[in-house]
Order: C-alpha cells, then sequence, then structure tokens
C-alpha cells in the first residue's frame, strides 16, 4: 500500500526584543545562570506583568510578513503547565484571541511551488531550562530564558515530506531575519520546531495517528527525525511491530531515534483561561499603520532590483539579500559612492571576514554604511591603498569613524611625491641584486618580491601602478 504524510510544524521563535515580555529583565542569550531574573518572571505571588509593547510590535510583524490577518485586539490567557521551568505552574500565552491568524507562506521544492497555510501566530512567553547532571543525578534550571518573548507560528498540516518542511523553515527564517523579527539561530533556541506527523493510505482524508517530536536543534536533525519517524509508521501499519498512539516524542539525533516522552495533551487538558492581569490589547489605525509602513521588501524583491537595475551577479546579490543588515549597509555604501560592485564586494568579502573573526553573524553588520562608501571612494581614487584601507575597515567595527580623517591621521593618505617613492625604491633595488638579477632572466615572481618590499617600505601609502613603473625603471637602470 503506498501512504502519503501530513506534518503540520508549530515553530517558536524568540522576538528580538532587548528585555522580557512581562518585566524589564533583559532578554539577551548568553548570561551566567540565573542571572537575568526578577520576581515577576519567577512566578511570585503579586506580582503584576506589564506587556512590553515591542514584543507586539514584531508580532504584527511577523503576520504582515507571512500574509496573516492581524487581530485588532488580542489577549493573554493561561495554559496551565506543571513543569519546573514555569515557576508560575502556567504559561502566558494566548488562546482565545491570537494576534495574527489566516496567512500563508509559499515555498519552492523539486516538486514546484506550495503554498503552506498558517492556522495562527501567538504571543507567549518562554519557559526556563532545565539542565540535567547525570554524574550527581540532578536537575537544576536556569530561569534567565523564562518569560522571554516568543511567536509560535502554527501551521495547518499542509507539508507532506521533508524537503517541504525544510524548505518551509528556511523560507520563515528569511523572512523573520529579514524583518529583524529574530535571529533565528537553531544552535541558541531562538528558533524551534515542533513536528506533528501522521500517516494515512495515498487518496484518504482522513488523518492518521498522530505524534509530536520535540528536541531538535537543527534543519538536518529535523530531516532526520521526519524520515525515521516516517519509516517507523509505515512499519507499525504494514507490520504490526506496535500500536501507535497520539504522545509526545523526543529526538535523539546521536542515536537517530526517537522516544515516546508522555501521551500528547489536547487543549481541555490545559485547561486555558483568560489571564485577569494582563489587559487585552488593542491596535489602532495609527499604531497598525506605522508597523506596515516599517516592513522592509521582500529578498526577493531586493534581489530582483541589485540584479536588474544594479546589474549585480546573481551570486552577488544571493549573499546580500542574505541578511537585512547587509542590505542596508550596501545601500548606504552605494548611495555614497556610486559603485554597485565595489560596495557589494567590500561587504560580501572584507566585512564577511572581519564579523567572522569577530564570531559574528551578517545580521550583527553595524557599520556605518554612509562611511563604508566614503571609504570605498578613497580607494577608487587612489587616495588610500587596498591593505591601508582595511585597516580602516577593522577601525570601522570598533567604532563610527570618519575614513579620510583616519586616514590622515595614521599616515595613511598615499603619497604623490615621485621624488620620496623613487628614492625608496632605488634603496630597496641596490639592497636585493640577487632579485633585480632574477626579473631580468625572465622570473615574474622576483619583480613582485621587491614591489612588495617596497609597499612595506612606504606603508602602503603609494598608487600600485606608479610604484611599478618606477620599480622597473630602477630596475632598468641597475
Amino acid at each position: 500500500m503506498k501512504y502519503e504524510t501530513v506534518i503540520g510544524l508549530e515553530v517558536h521563535v524568540e522576538l528580538a526584543t532587548e528585555s522580557k515580555i512581562f518585566c524589564s529583565c533583559s532578554a539577551k542569550f548568553g548570561a551566567e545562570q540565573n542571572d537575568h531574573v526578577c520576581p515577576a518572571c519567577c512566578g511570585m505571588p503579586g506580582m503584576l506583568p506589564i506587556v512590553n509593547k515591542r514584543v507586539v510590535d514584531l508580532g504584527m510583524t511577523a503576520g504582515m510578513m507571512l500574509n496573516c490577518d492581524i487581530n485588532r485586539t488580542t489577549t493573554f490567557d493561561k495554559k496551565s503547565y506543571y513543569y519546573p521551568d514555569l515557576p508560575g505552574s502556567y504559561q502566558t500565552t494566548q488562546w482565545f484571541a491570537p494576534i495574527c491568524v489566516n496567512g500563508k507562506v509559499k515555498i519552492n521544492t523539486s516538486k514546484g511551488e506550495k503554498f503552506v497555510r498558517i492556522k495562527q501566530i501567538h504571543m507567549e512567553e518562554d519557559a526556563g531550562k532545565l539542565v540535567h547532571d547525570d554524574w550527581t543525578d540532578t536537575s537544576l534550571v536556569d530561569y534567565n530564558r523564562t518569560s522571554v518573548p516568543l511567536i509560535e507560528i502554527v501551521s495547518q498540516p499542509d507539508l507532506s515530506s521533508a524537503e517541504e518542511v525544510l524548505a518551509y523553515l528556511e523560507r520563515l527564517r528569511d523572512l523573520l531575519r529579514f524583518a529583524k523579527v529574530s535571529d533565528c539561530r537553531f544552535e541558541q533556541g531562538s528558533m524551534r520546531c515542533d513536528v506533528n506527523l501522521s500517516i494515512r493510505p495515498e487518496g484518504s482524508d482522513k488523518l492518521g495517528v498522530r505524534t509530536e517530536m520535540k528536541n531538535m536543534n537543527s534543519l538536518s536533525a529535523i530531516e532526520r527525525a521526519i524520515d525515521y519517524e516516517v519509516a517507523r509508521h509505515i512499519d507499525a501499519l504494514e507490520n504490526h511491530t506496535e500500536e501507535l498512539v497520539q504522545e509526545t516524542r523526543r529526538w535523539d539525533d546521536v542515536k537517530g531515534k526517537s522516544y515516546s516522552m508522555r501521551t500528547k495533551e489536547t487543549a481541555g487538558d490545559y485547561r486555558y483561561f483568560p489571564d485577569p492581569n494582563v489587559m487585552p490589547v488593542v491596535i489602532d489605525d495609527e499604531w497598525f499603520d506605522s508597523i506596515r509602513a516599517s516592513l522592509p521588501e521582500f529578498p526577493e524583491v531586493k534581489k530582483a532590483k541589485y540584479t536588474e537595475e544594479l546589474g549585480l551577479s546573481e551570486y552577488d546579490a544571493d549573499q546580500l539579500t542574505q541578511s537585512r543588515a547587509y542590505c542596508d549597509c550596501f545601500e548606504a555604501a552605494l548611495a555614497e559612492s556610486g559603485m554597485a560592485k565595489e560596495s557589494a564586494n567590500w561587504i560580501i568579502s572584507d566585512c564577511a571576514k572581519a564579523l567572522n573573526r569577530r564570531q559574528e553573524t551578517a545580521d550583527m553588520l553595524k557599520i556605518n554604511g554612509k562611511a563604508l562608501g566614503q571609504l570605498i571612494k578613497l580607494v577608487s581614487e587612489d587616495k588610500v591603498g587596498r591593505a591601508n584601507a582595511k585597516k580602516i575597515l577593522d577601525a570601522m567595527f570598533e567604532e563610527d569613524i570618519d575614513p579620510l580623517a583616519y586616514a590622515e591621521k595614521n599616515g595613511f593618505i598615499v603619497s604623490n611625491d615621485t621624488g620620496a617613492i623613487e628614492a625608496i625604491v632605488k634603496a630597496v633595488v641596490e639592497a636585493d641584486p640577487k632579485s633585480v638579477a632574477d626579473f631580468k632572466g625572465g622570473k615574474e615572481k622576483a619583480l613582485m618580491a621587491l614591489f612588495g618590499k617596497c609597499m612595506k617600505e612606504l606603508k602602503g601609502n603609494c598608487n600600485p601602478q606608479v610604484l611599478r613603473e618606477i620599480l622597473i625603471d630602477q630596475i632598468n637602470k641597475a
């Protein structure tokens, strides 16, 4: 018998806010355990939550990017959830009136285009993190993540393969990162995915027994987990190896297997009820319109502009549109320099290398794009050499500087004094007769060796073409 897979996703995305959803504690990743906590996010009695407006801004932004309808009055509810990582024994979430409903996202796979419907997007607080120590047989809890703001994007069961799931997740990640809703980093937990999966005979409209898989921290792990679970379901149906039940399963990526965690709860088990401590959020026209006006162009729209209007290659456009920060910097540099190709090269090559050295991502690029355009002009006008321009770029990553003023202060301006250049070149040529003889004997590399020595003596402050001409002239005289 042929089977078809039915998959729906619950994608949790931590929002790019400075503070938590209901208190002023920092929402930043990477602090010492229990460093970012207060009585409010620790669930102490008598503490009243106050909604972080920025969370609602980003919730609306996400919904608009994913073609959702925005509920102009949205409310918060309590979800009963007894577990140590939620100190209040409930989670503040949205059930009755989520902020976004009825969206859709277009994906591309080997089978062509497809739309995935989004049932809803709701705002909620994240849970803390349990740390299990097998050596001491203890579990500790870190509440730093408690009340970090999340949106949960709930899809309809429109996906039918691991390929479609990955395409959908990559599309969500691209759109949400581009709109600066989240950095969507699986490795830090700011994007997480629960996979709801069932199997049914091909052509049937009746859903099979559904299982939910958790604990997948990468796209490759999600792909492997889906393939495993599909095979497990088919084996159970055809060979009666086990009875399929509605449950939550944990994925072990090392062993390549899923394990039962608990029977899957239903909505009734959570006993949702309106949170009396959080007032409804009413989104008026002015607020709604301000978010709509702040939306960026979609990555594919910018890519088309870069290739068709600016003449960039497909590769360059792809690299730039991987990040909103790259695009913003590129457009500011282009406006200042007027040079599209050079601006793109500096960002996707030199800036990318600087980010790698700092162990930062493309979305963390914060240099002044206008200043980068000024630096590009200094290089194109032969006022600053390429090597020294890279030093100026490194300084731009540390502080907001004026490239010309910095170049003048540090002696990076290219010298036009041919007499001084000739004196240095003559000294280098006289000090290295072997390289001179090698070049005259036909070894081109010998010229480059002499060129490098001259440029080192000149500290890079020389027009390369002028230096080459003077160097060859001095060699011929030697």
